[in-house]
């Protein structure tokens, strides 16, 4: 057999095993939202805050800010904090906010940025983080449940850490304002928190109004399983966190009524991209219980505040900011005017239903 013909019979072997492996494997899956999401952040907010652990040493939680805020900073006046999406990409966020409070000119001259940043086991171990690191399941520290390392604490105890410091007034003796605003997966941490967290308790103690900016969340926590848009074959409709009818975190501490009676005396507002309502986004919450809530994020807002108003005619006193023309943007949304107005106090955007 001369040489040519055996390499000609080498190349459609291999050929043939080729083309006998593809048939076999098949095409090459997409990558699922969890194998996305696990992958360990790109960087790891440099500041770390102590959040008190019962019966043990403080967990860490990291943030970014934008000033040192480790002494006494009397020519404060307003403090936003800006909450990353599922990537957990603090750092994106933190840029995104700096470059909005640029845009606001002189109305954002002095405005604390803070960034929090929950991470998942997978960013403690790649980056080698101190053991008492706080990190959380990939995505189920947006509805305030507990860490996984170090201790149990809810995400939304470290949110607490970060307002109790804040209403320290030996440090901020003239802070008039704390702005808590999330986007996507961080709007519905701001969603939530606006419903349970206790934070507030003590900036109101101090003064300090708290408002509540929630951005294109994937999905909101109910009140009760009655409602006019549900899905009743969905068994986990009213399940935490979309209710507060199974698997609720230790974390909430009051009755569903009395919870319920305070978020509507807080000061929150929706802030939406109209164009926001794309049914296939990737890191769109696609479970019956998110689906119950209307097929995209447009759709689960319009119908969250539709409720509320329903539930509560009289007493109802949140807005709706909308931004034509930007879909799952956060950046473009925070840069906005009414990003700009709602953040730092800038002019040029009306509050609807208020």
């Amino acid at each position: 057999m001369s040489q040519s013909h055996q390499l000609r019979r080498a190349f459609f072997a291999a050929s043939a095993l080729a083309i006998a492996a593809a048939f076999t494997t098949g095409p090459a899956r997409p990558e699922t939202m969890e194998q996305r999401y696990t992958k360990s952040v790109k960087a790891v907010a440099p500041t770390m805050i102590e959040v008190p652990v019962s019966g043990d040493a403080p967990a860490l939680f990291p943030i970014y800010v934008s000033e040192d805020w480790s002494g006494s900073m009397p020519e404060l006046r307003r403090a936003v904090l800006v909450f990353h999406g599922l990537t957990r990409n603090a750092d994106a966020y933190f840029e995104g906010a700096l470059a909005a409070r640029t845009k606001a000119g002189s109305t954002g001259a002095g405005v604390l940025i803070i960034s929090p940043q929950f991470l998942a086991v997978e960013d403690v171990e790649a980056h080698h983080l101190p053991a008492r690191t706080l990190a959380f399941n990939w995505n189920r520290w947006a509805g305030g449940e507990t860490a996984l390392m170090p201790a149990p604490v809810s995400s939304f105890a470290a949110i607490d850490a970060v307002l109790s410091r804040l209403a320290d007034r030996s440090r901020f003796p003239n802070l008039e304002t704390v702005i808590v605003a999330g986007f996507s997966a961080g709007g519905q941490v701001v969603q939530r928190y606006a419903v349970v967290g206790q934070g507030e308790t003590a900036l109101d103690a101090a003064g300090i109004h708290v408002r509540y900016v929630v951005s294109d969340p994937s999905s909101y926590l109910h009140f009760s399983a009655e409602r006019s848009v549900h899905d009743p074959s969905c068994a986990r409709e009213n399940a935490w966190k979309y209710g507060f009818g199974a698997d609720v975190p230790p974390y909430v501490a009051d009755s569903v009524s009395d919870l319920e009676a305070r978020y509507v005396r807080r000061d929150v507002v929706y802030l939406l991209g109209l164009a926001d309502n794309d049914p296939d986004n990737p890191s769109l919450d696609k479970s019956c219980a998110a689906r119950a809530q209307g097929p995209n994020r447009v759709a689960r807002m319009m119908n969250y505040i539709a409720e509320m108003q329903r539930r509560h005619p009289d007493d109802f006193t949140h807005a709706l900011v909308t931004v034509p023309g930007i879909a799952h943007e956060g950046r473009k949304m925070f840069e906005s005017p009414c990003g700009q107005a709602l953040l730092f106090g800038a002019v040029g955007c009306r509050l609807l239903d208020r």
